[in-house]
This record gives C-alpha cells, structure tokens and sequence, in this order.
C-alpha cells in the first residue's frame, strides 16, 4: 500500500470520529424511536414523584449534566405530544453506573406507573447495543411525561442519556440490528481466531498465539459491552457488567501491545521502548482489574484512573510506529491501518470520559466496529507475515541445497566429488557395478591445447559421461582426468558404448580425446567392500591400459567374504 493511500484512509478515519463526536447525545440507545429533552434536578429530603412534578421549576435545562457531578437526581422528559403518544409504548435510555434506577410514568389521566431497579434488577432490561428499556403498564390515557430518578449516579458520562421512546416494532427492530452488527462481529472473530490456531498448529509462530488472546480478549468485550451477557446471566449486576467491560477491553488493547511486540521484528523493540511497551501492556492489563477494586470505593475515581492508564497505552503506539518506520519495518503499513481506527476512537472515547466530549450511541459502539476493522487488518497481517516467513524458509532451504550441493560438487565439471560420491556409494543394496575411467594421455592434452583447454576437455568429457549413463547411477570426478560409475549390476551399461560416445564427443580443436575403463561387479555394504571392489576395478583398468588404451577391460566378479567362524 502507497504512502498516499496510507494516509486518505487515516483522513477518512479521523473524518469518521469527528462525525461520531458530533452527533447529539439524544442519538443514542439504538437509534430506535423518538427523543426526548430532559431536565435535571437534585434530589432533596421528603421528595416525592407527586411533589416534584408540581414543582417544574427546579429542573434545571440547560446546564451538562457531567456538570452536576455523581449523586442522586431527577430526570424529568420534556411534555409529550397526545398527538405523537404511543400507546404500547418503550421508554429506552443507555446503560450508565446507577445504584438504583425508577421509571415513573404520567399518564394524561393523571395516573401515574412506577417501575423500580437496581444494579441488579436492572440487567433485565437490558437490551443489545447497551441499552435499558422498559415497558410501562398499557392504559387508555396516553403518556404525557416521564420521570426517571437515579440513585448512586456515577455521572461519568451523565445522570442518563440517550433517552427516547419507541413502540414494540422500533424496538425489536433495534435489537436485530444490533444482533446483526454483535454477530457479525463474533462470527468474524470466531472465524479469525478458528483459523490462526489452525496456522499455529502447522506453523508454531508465537505471534499467533498473541493474536488468538487478543481476539478472546475482543470477544469477552463485545459480550459485555453489547448487553449480551445480560440475556445470557439476567441476574447480573449492571455495574458488574460493566467492571467486566473495562477488565476486558484492558486485557484486550494489553494483549494488542504483547502481538505488535511477538509481529514486528526485534529491532523495532529494542533499547528503552521495549521495556516501556511491557510496562504499558502491563499496566492496560491490570487497568480492568484496578477500576473493578478502586470502583466500590470510588467510581469516578476509578475510571479517571483507568481513563489516564488507557490513554499512556494509546501514547505507547506512537513511538511503536516510529520505531517501525526509522527501523525498516516490513509491517508498519499494515499496523499503521490496523491501529488507525482503535486508536482514533479510543481516544475519542477517553476524551469523553474525561469530559471534553459527551458520549453519543455511534461512539460508545465505535470500539466494536474499530476492534473488527483492527481485527480483520491484523489476520491478514499475519497472512502476509506467515508468506514473508515461508519465503524467507524457502530462501534459506535453497541457500543450503545450494551451499550442499556446492560441498558435493566438483567445482570444474559439476560431477560428485569423491566425499559425496561415496557418501551415495557405499551403503548400497545388492550387487553393483563400479566402472573406473580414466582419460588416455591426459598429460599430453594439457601440453597440447594448455591447462584451460584441458579444463574445456574435462568439462566436455563430464557432460559426455552424465548423458550416457541410465537413471540411477551415480557418476563422479574422483581425481584429476579419473572418473567413476556405480550402478546395479542388473541394469545394462556397456563400457563400449561408454568408450564410442567418448570417443565421439566434441573436443576443443576437434581433439581426438579416448579414455579406458576397468570394471568389476560386487557389494558395497561397507567401506571395504569398496576399497576391494576399487581395487579390482583399477587393475582392469591398468590392463586396458597395457593393452593399448581406448579399450575396456572387466575384472570377475566379487564374492563375499566368507563368515569368520567362531570359536567353539
């Protein structure tokens, strides 16, 4: 990927998150009804539902609700038209860190329906994408109004947000939508997570191994943060879900860190940023686990905690991705976009939690649609890491085949070399015919065309001998103009044959070049039987010689040596 392309897809992340901070906070809980205004107030001694609806002017309209700090409060809706009233209708608001929330509903009747929860009551109304819907007593009268209180508000992200209402199809539609968003998030991280053990099985690379954790890590997280542990354990405390959220998505950004250190080449974590991306993995590790504890204590303590700890985790990437470009890193462009979106939107939402933005329903779910982004990016990182991994294997394999071969090889006629060519001789199965060759008045060659066109002849006489010989029969260079055969006796190779193509190859100057061979058969279990069946074949070969050259001469076959009796 070009640097430029690089970059317009940072842009269009960036363009994306603005658009995510800049929608208002009344699009939340599932983009699934009709919002509604609401007003603040305190809750004081002696209130009631009945006292504090008569009294609409200590609601406060204007001011942030972060502003009010954690507590206990009223949250009164705006009047709600007859006109556009749903009569069955849903009271949605996104789940936040509340001890007890009450529903109550005003009808235009003047009855009013109550709905009371707890942390624990509370998840089960827990509907997907986080949010808390309730459904209030159907009557004749239309709702005119709501009115929620909220005891123990951490008012982190506000007293409630979100707030809108809907009728049953807006509803169950949200929910599909969302089980279609939160499924297609698990099935891609199933299959990715299915498929890298799969590698790590064949291949053992161990940052497989650190992606497959992150991916759990993920997957924990999108359960909590989706609502879904809530259908799966109705009894769950609300605000334990939400402890298991942030442990969670700790482990999950620690277990980001610990695979971009197992990814990207040792070189890059060298030097002081290799300890300082262990002491954040560990930090972002534990920063669940620290909100979980310091979180009964103090809530909004804890999270600003976890908030700073999450953004030096954010801050680490950085010099990461320095590092990586500085260094030549194969991977940064893949990191580079895998990062891009998780690192965006986390930091979005650490803004949020530190008061600079006001959560809304696109950013609060932007963690889940930029972990499968990152998800997705860093499986086919490690697609092209496990490629670049086999090629550099091939590489090396062919290096050493090539580096063995070169061992073996003689270096002028590219024929085995003596070490290899008994290394591949002796040991053989069966009776094998060893055929010794050696090329006539050699000496006189050298006088006659120089030490370069006796080179030339051996050259030619090499190739000469390869091209004769059947399948399965090894051929060397065991000396200066001396060359052997070794092939199962079985198989038919004339040394006249040998000696006519010899005699006819194509020589430097047209030279006449002739050889003699000496031949014996017999077994070559051991180095001794090589060294007598050499023997054998070298006598026959000084026959020819004596006989007049240009000529072949076969020796008797070997016999075995007889066992050596023992004694009795």
């Amino acid at each position: 990927m070009s640097g430029d392309v690089l970059v317009r897809t940072l842009l269009a992340l960036i363009g994306v998150a603005t658009a995510m901070l800049a929608q208002p906070a009344a699009a939340q809980a599932g983009l699934a009804g009709t919002p509604l205004a609401t007003c603040i107030a305190r809750v004081l001694p002696g209130d009631t539902p009945a006292t504090v609806l008569r009294a609409p002017g200590r609601f406060d309209c204007t001011t942030p609700q972060t502003d009010f700090g954690p507590g206990d409060y009223w949250v009164l809706s705006a009047p709600i038209a007859t006109s556009t009233s749903k009569r069955h209708i849903r009271v949605r608001i996104g789940s936040l860190w509340q001890e007890r929330l009450t529903l109550h509903t005003v009808y235009a009747d003047g009855a009013v329906a109550t709905t009371a929860t707890d942390s624990t009551t509370v998840s089960r109304h827990v509907q997907l994408g986080a949010i808390v819907e309730f459904a209030p007593p159907w009557r004749a009268a239309p709702v005119t109004r709501l009115l929620w209180r909220v005891d123990g508000s951490a008012n982190t992200r506000g007293i409630i947000f979100g707030q809108r209402i809907a009728d049953a199809q807006e509803s169950a539609h949200a929910n599909t939508t969302m089980a279609a968003i939160y499924s297609a998030f698990a099935g891609l991280a199933i299959a990715f997570l299915i498929y890298n053990l799969s590698l790590w099985g064949a291949l053992r690379h161990r940052f497989q191994l650190t992606y497959c954790a992150m991916v759990l890590a993920l997957l924990a997280y999108a359960a909590s943060s989706s609502g879904a542990l809530a259908w799966a354990f109705p009894g769950i405390d609300n605000n334990d879900r939400m402890r298991i959220n942030y442990a969670t998505l700790g482990l999950g950004a620690s277990m980001a860190i610990v695979f971009a250190r197992a990814f990207f080449e040792p070189r890059v974590f060298s030097g002081w940023l290799g300890r300082t991306t262990w002491v954040a993995a560990v930090l972002l590790g534990i920063s669940g686990f620290c909100f979980a504890a310091l979180s009964h204590i103090n809530m909004p303590v804890a999270d600003r905690i976890a908030s700073i700890i999450f953004l030096f985790g954010l801050t680490v990437t950085i010099p990461i991705l320095w590092n990586a470009w500085t260094r030549g890193s194969s991977y940064l462009w893949l990191f580079s976009l895998g990062w891009a979106a998780p690192v965006l939107f986390a930091g979005a939402r650490i803004l949020s939690a530190l008061g600079l933005y006001q959560s809304n329903f696109w950013l609060d779910n932007s963690t889940v649609f930029s972990l499968a982004f990152e998800a997705l990016v860093s499986s086919i990182a490690i697609a092209y890491r496990v490629q670049m991994l086999s090629r550099e294997r091939d590489e090396a394999l062919a290096s050493e085949t090539a580096a063995r071969l070169l061992a073996d090889a003689d270096p002028l006629t590219g024929l085995l070399n003596r070490r290899a060519f008994l290394a591949q001789s002796i040991g053989r199965r069966g009776i094998q015919t060893l055929h010794v060759i050696d090329i006539d008045h050699f000496k006189a060659v050298n006088e006659t065309l120089g030490h370069d066109g006796g080179d030339e002849v051996l050259r030619v006489f090499a190739r000469t001998l390869r091209q004769a010989i059947p399948t399965g029969a090894v051929v060397a260079r065991i000396g200066g103009e001396e060359f052997a055969i070794v092939l199962d006796a079985d198989i038919a190779l004339e040394a006249d044959r040998i000696l006519a193509a010899l005699r006819a190859a194509r020589m430097p100057f047209d030279l006449t070049v002739t050889s003699s061979i000496g031949s014996c058969s017999g077994s070559l279990d051991t180095e001794l039987d090589w060294k007598r069946l050499y023997r054998s074949a070298d006598r026959a070969l000084f026959e020819a010689k004596t006989a007049g050259r240009d000529r072949a001469r076969r020796a008797a076959p070997l016999t075995p040596d007889p066992p050596i009796a023992s004694a009795a």
